[in-house]
């Protein structure tokens, strides 16, 4: 890849900290930049640095010797989160801008954007889709502000393709959408799972509709392919892409795993999503999270409607070809994690004493 050291924004993060530990696996020096700490040993070959992307003057410090910066940090993606516009602004749209800048001022010649396949998915069923005949959502009609500042900022990053370095030479950037992340310790997307609090105790909207995952060591091959194509010679430098496993699935379907796991059967009641954004039903649905049930709208649609990605221009420009997983395999990864943890927090040498404590964990953990 020819790369020796990187900055991973949002390095905390769950894949931001999985991407760090690839690199540092590699031989690559990496430094881990977010404002909070990650709640795992920092690999060896890598160190974290406690800092705001949106304090330019202390990315421009960080950033000394750098030649690859991954871009992964963002904020509003779901939850309560999504409430807080000028948040969302802040750390999406002017904390990408001050990425762009600093990697100009300081000659970093190569950008990987971490996007989301929400930048082109607003609620109308997408079969397919793929980076040509599906554009990039207006921005006066995305249904959340993640997404539209998200499109924002990637669109910032691929503008910033071809610009002069300060020392010489151009920037040369792309984009990466991935689809939900999922794998081992994962703890956002299957969160809002949260069967313990009845968000999934009915189906609801086409009962047909699918989707795509992306395991997140996949997700973690395509940042170190786009990395190692972005030179003179390929040709993704200033170039968007669709990331997932290469599948497409019924969310329900997908999700029985999980549902299995944790002692629950599937969803038998459907209901049709019309109800299940009615005001008189979301309460009833989001009653125990104790939030704005708007919050969750998005995810509500991101459920309900069909949408898949095609991802052959990143199997033909970077060489990317998914490895087979399943939900399954990391719902158990998960669950012997959660038993580890929950042993050692009450240090209890039975290990059956606390097997009804471990669903517990990971429905409010995962």
């Amino acid at each position: 890849m020819h790369i020796f050291f990187v900055l991973v924004t949002g390095g905390a993060g769950y894949f931001g900290f999985r991407l760090g530990r690839a690199l540092a696996s590699r031989g690559v020096a990496v430094v881990l930049l977010d404002l909070h700490k990650p709640p795992w040993d920092v690999p060896e070959g890598a160190v974290f640095h406690q800092g705001d992307i949106r304090d330019c003057a202390s990315l421009y410090t960080v950033c000394e010797g750098v030649d690859c910066v991954f871009h992964t940090a963002s904020y509003g993606m779901s939850g309560p989160e999504q409430l807080q516009k000028d948040l969302v602004e802040s750390v999406n749209v002017e904390g990408t801008n001050n990425v762009i800048s600093v990697s100009l001022e300081r000659s970093i010649a190569r950008l990987v954007y971490t996007s989301t396949v929400n930048v082109a998915f607003a609620g109308k069923p997408i079969d397919d889709g793929d980076e040509e005949s599906v554009p990039c959502v207006p921005l006066d009609m995305h249904i959340d502000h993640y997404s539209r500042t998200k499109a924002i900022a990637e669109h910032m990053v691929l503008a910033a393709n071809g610009r002069l370095l300060k020392g010489g030479g151009s920037l040369r950037t792309c984009v990466l959408r991935p689809s939900g992340i999922y794998g081992p310790e994962e703890r956002r997307h299957l969160h809002r799972v949260n069967v313990e609090r009845r968000l999934f105790s009915f189906s609801f909207g086409d009962p047909a509709a699918r989707m795509n995952w992306v395991h997140v060591d996949n997700l973690v091959t395509a940042h170190l392919l786009a990395a190692g194509a972005l030179t003179p010679e390929r040709r993704c430098s200033g170039q968007a892409y669709f990331i997932n496993d290469g599948e497409s699935v019924n969310v329900f379907e997908w999700l029985t795993p999980l549902f299995e796991k944790v002692g629950h059967s599937r969803p038998l009641i459907h209901l049709p999503v019309s109800l299940v954004y009615a005001s008189s039903l979301l309460p009833y649905v989001f009653m125990s999270v104790k939030i704005d049930p708007h919050a969750y709208c998005p995810q509500v649609r991101n459920i309900a409607v069909s949408h898949t990605f095609r991802i052959e221009k990143a199997k033909r420009d970077l060489g990317f070809n998914p490895k087979k997983y399943s939900l399954a395999d990391s719902v158990d990864h998960t669950r012997r994690r959660a038993h580890m943890v929950i042993k050692s927090r009450l240090r209890l040498r039975d290990p059956n004493v606390s097997s009804v404590l471990i669903s517990s964990f990971i429905t409010v953990e995962c």
